[in-house]
């Protein structure tokens, strides 16, 4: 791990890029003590406060730093909260998706046979659908929720790790230590996860990376289009369309803010993804 975190920290652009997401998700979780106030609590918002420019001082005595938007809502805090939906949204159905995957992609290289063609025919089924197309559908009949968005999130995504998976438990069951443990009376599953599994990882964490930059984009995506969460749970994406309808206005500070907020954030995560990916991938090693 030393030698790897030696490696990591020799690319400046990655480090920083590391940085920016443990500061965004150290304010995300920090938001309730951060925050000057709960854009939730739809009882304490005033709409003498609505649309008003960054620097006002609102009827509750302190300043908007980012101003308000057309509810009344202080922008730092509504983007602090919407934070903290778009990462809850991205790492639980990245975890979901790449459970499912992992699962689906290691039986399919295991098993070979009906089972294989018949997971991988699915998987590739699934990856000729673009994701936002099937999520668009899945929310339209699940309904909009927190736990209908994680499903749908999951069934756009989990298509790419079962992908990653097979063909890596491919390529590991063909080498010579997984034929020495199948040789020793040791059971299929305990082969899988004590032999296989471990070397399956590393790629998926790579894409792991990426998707959950994927599920935060897709999520911002349909709360944009009105189909993400409720209005009184208001994520980044939904902070965005609030504020689309002012922008010709002169009011643009509502979009712009949270839509810089759900860049960084998403950048940041690539970034890192990029450099775990180029870290362990031999063939892009220096």
């Amino acid at each position: 791990m030393s030698g790897f975190w030696r490696e990591y920290a020799e690319n400046r652009i990655a480090l920083l890029a590391l940085l920016v997401v443990a500061v965004l998700v150290g304010a995300a979780l920090g938001a309730p003590w951060i925050a000057p106030q709960d854009p939730y609590d739809l009882a304490g918002l005033d709409l003498m406060d609505a649309r008003r420019p960054p620097g006002h001082v609102g009827s509750g005595g302190y300043v908007h730093l980012l101003g308000t938007d057309a509810q009344g809502r202080d922008l730092f805090s509504a983007i602090l909260y919407g934070l903290r939906i778009s990462l809850q949204m991205g790492l639980v159905a990245g975890a979901v998706a790449m459970s499912i995957g992992a699962l689906l992609g290691i039986l399919a290289a295991q098993a070979g046979g009906w089972v294989e063609t018949a997971i991988m025919r699915v998987v590739d089924l699934q990856l000729s659908f673009p994701a936002i197309l099937l999520a668009l559908v899945l929310v339209a009949v699940l309904g909009q929720g927190k736990t209908q968005l994680v499903i749908a999130l999951v069934a756009a995504q989990y298509a790419y790790f079962a992908r990653t998976a097979y063909g890596a438990a491919s390529a590991e069951r063909r080498k010579d230590y997984v034929e020495a443990a199948a040789a020793t009376p040791l059971s299929t599953a305990r082969i899988v996860l004590r032999h296989v599994l471990p070397n399956v990882m590393p790629p998926l964490i790579v894409v792991g990376t990426v998707q959950v930059a994927n599920a935060i984009s897709l999520e911002a995506t349909l709360s944009f289009l009105g189909l993400g969460l409720p209005p009184t749970e208001p994520s980044l994406g939904m902070l965005i369309a609030n504020g689309f309808q002012y922008m010709m206005s002169g009011r643009t500070w509502i979009s712009v803010y949270p839509g810089i907020a759900l860049i960084v954030l998403i950048i940041a995560i690539n970034l890192v993804g990029d450099q775990l990916r180029d870290q362990t991938n031999p063939r892009l090693r220096r």
